[in-house]
């Protein structure tokens, strides 16, 4: 069959050529890669073109265009490229080539060469980071309560080759797998600890996952958990205790509060009543002192008076002014007697004066020395 006989159809995916048949071939090729004329097309359109009757031929253009046009990733797309011999596989993804039904090999980003026929590309592995979500899903905690989980789920394919034949579905696979290990891990802790250690928690499963999915070629990045739905009669309780914790807290600061002002109240009135002893301590001390000083004032005082009263006595006449002057005390301490008073008691010499003055004089000179 020759290129010239053919009628040729262009579409944003390809190639559409006719023969006189009514026949029509679908090249999945873009056009730049086909010349109009020339060996490479005509090997192409006799080796690499899949003849399908003029009737499915719009189906097969849509389903092609349907592809194409789709934002579904690669690996989610049930068909996979076809062997066109000349391939240039994008940037981030790896294309597993079987040969006559086995594993041949993986083609690397950019420019490809396979043998029609015998070559066919089995599996598109992408190998950028991807994110997948984790269903919602129960999980029971060690004290029994209910929760709601769901997720988001990191990971990179390794290694191509097991992606593709280690496991039939890698998506579903990590996902149940995720799924399983998170209810285990929040089985092993209580309510609290679940929103307290959040972060450890996505650790634990991450770690978990890996070592699961180590044999499919997949390594898990990361996992955090995205929202978490409790029972309605949980949520009340919580609420509840919330308030109660607030309530305490409310009334720990009050008499917190109340105690320091006590405490202050009673270190004022030590404060005061130590500078009142004090001050009284001091008061006393002073009037210790000023009587102190009254008493020696007047001793001394005394001591002068003795000691005029000597010189006195010493001198001419002195004897007369001391008979003077104890007569009129004497006379002066009978008066007061009578004053307090009807019945005195008198000394049998009243009347001698001179022998009272005498025995005065010679007292006090004998005191005096």
């Amino acid at each position: 069959m020759r290129l010239a006989s053919l009628k040729q159809k262009h579409f944003p995916f390809g190639l559409i050529a006719t023969d006189a048949k009514n026949r029509g071939a679908v090249i999945n090729v873009p056009l730049v890669m086909l010349p109009a004329t020339g060996a490479l097309a005509r090997r192409v359109l006799s080796v690499s073109s899949r003849w399908v009757p003029l009737a499915s031929r719009d189906a097969e253009r849509i389903r092609i265009q349907g592809l194409l046009n789709s934002t579904i990733p690669c690996r989610y797309r049930s068909g996979t490229p076809l062997n066109t011999i000349i391939l240039f596989v994008p940037q981030q993804e790896a294309w597993v080539v079987e040969r006559m039904g086995r594993y041949h090999r993986i083609l690397q980003p950019g420019f490809n060469i396979l043998v029609p026929i015998l070559d066919k590309i089995k599996y598109v592995q992408s190998l950028k980071e991807i994110a997948i979500d984790v269903p919602q899903q129960a999980a029971i905690t060690s004290d029994n309560v209910t929760l709601n989980i769901d997720g988001v789920l990191y990971l990179r394919v390794e290694d191509p080759y097991r992606a593709s034949y280690g496991v039939e579905d890698p998506e579903f696979a990590i996902t149940q797998l995720a799924q399983t290990t998170m209810r285990s891990e929040i089985g092993k802790i209580p309510l609290d600890d679940v929103f307290r250690e959040r972060e450890s928690l996505n650790v634990c499963i991450v770690e978990a996952i890996n070592k699961a999915s180590y044999a499919w070629g997949i390594s898990c990045l990361r996992y955090e958990i995205r929202d978490m739905k409790l029972p309605q009669r949980i949520q009340d309780a919580m609420q509840s205790q919330v308030e109660a914790e607030r309530k305490k807290r409310a009334a720990i600061l009050e008499s917190e509060g109340m105690r320091e002002a006590q405490i202050n109240v009673a270190e004022g009135k030590k404060k005061a009543q130590i500078l009142a002893s004090e001050a009284s301590k001091a008061e006393q001390i002073n009037i210790a002192d000023g009587e102190a000083s009254a008493i020696l004032a007047r001793a001394r005082a005394r001591a002068l008076a003795l000691n005029e009263i000597s010189r006195a006595l010493s001198a001419e006449n002195g004897s007369n002014a001391a008979s003077l002057g104890v007569a009129e005390q004497y006379v002066s301490a009978f008066r007061e007697i009578g004053k307090k008073g009807n019945t005195i008691l008198l000394p049998a010499n009243t009347g001698d004066v001179s022998s009272m003055v005498a025995q005065v004089l010679h007292d006090f000179v004998i005191k005096g020395h």
